[in-house]
């Protein structure tokens, strides 16, 4: 459960918010990104901790990739990922309007989620911390299709619902994780879509799939879902495309029930190929990630107990359609016992 700030720790951070909401509206876009882009820049001097979380994160993602082009992208990471906290956040109830939206973003292919939205088909809408994550759930709703979003609440109750209060009023219904799975199943009878920051450690216990040739630890919940209730999955994201508030939305990949039907894992199945699908979303814009969060801290129990891949983990990957043999020989190198243990 969160835990819940002291009443002046609380009050403190609420006014301080809201008066730095109040304040940066009194600039245009553009200027507040570069003052949030400096401020990244200073961030990552002052935690050389967590730059160097990012620096490692890339590293082992992009293994061909030079030491410079590994520190740049880190760099330019946290000053996309302050932008995006900072000013995207804060300007997006103001941009993102049922008249003004076009202004802002670019559709590339998203008519397979607007015609599952458009005929109630509660299609699940899967995402990754690249580009910005909040506005697909938000350009849905802008257009007049309520999305119901699934978000841990935060610690501080006033700014939790400060927050939540600016998505709802365009639409959007933004469920907690305690208790969410009434919630979740009163929505999917109403055919409502669902959506999912889908990249988030999921702990020891979660099911581990490849990540950037490494297993990483994801939710089942998800698959679960879509294999209960016979659900479409879209993974789709938004890209920034310049210096100002401008993005690119469209869908990566589209999960059918036809596609696990017959898979003999499709539970696993389901949960890698999502997991690919924001793979390739962080590969089209690499410094738009953020790669400063533990995505990798949990291993698979073989790890931590110093095994190597069993050959009942190493048949699964080998039913993914996609696999190659040259991927699974570097899953396989990195589960070497002690081979990854993220700081």
């Amino acid at each position: 459960m969160p835990r819940t700030p002291s009443f002046l720790t609380a009050w403190s951070q609420y006014l301080a918010l809201r008066c730095f909401a109040g304040f940066v509206q009194c600039f245009d876009v553009r200027q507040n990104l570069e003052t949030a882009g400096a401020i990244g820049d200073l961030f990552g001097r002052l935690s050389p901790r967590r730059r160097d979380r990012a620096v490692r994160n890339i590293a082992l993602s992009f293994p061909e990739w030079s030491r410079a082009r590994v520190e740049d992208v880190a760099d330019r990471s946290l000053r996309h990922m302050f932008q995006m906290f900072m000013v995207d956040s804060l300007f997006m109830p103001r941009l993102m309007t049922s008249s003004s939206w076009p202004e802002h973003v670019e559709l590339e292919d998203l008519r397979t989620l607007i015609e599952q939205v458009a005929r109630r088909e509660s299609p699940l809408l899967v995402t990754g911390h690249c580009g910005n994550w909040e506005l697909l759930g938000y350009l849905i709703s802008v257009l007049g299709y309520p999305i119901n979003a699934l978000a841990r609440p935060l610690d501080n109750p006033l700014l939790n619902r400060w927050i939540l209060s600016v998505g709802e009023a365009r639409g959007m219904r933004i469920i907690t994780k305690w208790g969410a799975t009434p919630i979740l199943q009163d929505a999917i009878q109403r055919g409502e879509p669902i959506g999912f920051i889908a990249d988030q450690n999921a702990g020891d216990q979660g099911m581990f799939v490849p990540f950037f040739g490494r297993m990483a630890s994801s939710y089942k919940s998800i698959g679960v879902l879509a294999m209960r209730y016979n659900l479409t999955i879209i993974a789709g994201h938004a890209q920034r495309l310049n210096d100002d508030f401008r993005y690119r939305a469209g869908a990566i990949d589209v999960i059918r029930p036809s596609d696990w039907a017959d898979h003999p894992h499709p539970l696993f199945y389901i949960t890698a190929r999502f997991n690919r699908a924001i793979e390739q979303m962080v590969r089209a814009a690499p410094e738009q990630y953020v790669w400063i969060h533990r995505r990798w801290k949990s291993r698979p129990r073989y790890e931590r107990e110093g095994r190597e891949m069993p050959a009942r983990t190493v048949a699964m990957l080998e039913s993914l359609p996609w696999m190659t043999p040259a991927e699974l020989a570097r899953l396989r190198d990195h589960a070497a016992p002690a081979k990854i243990r993220e700081p």
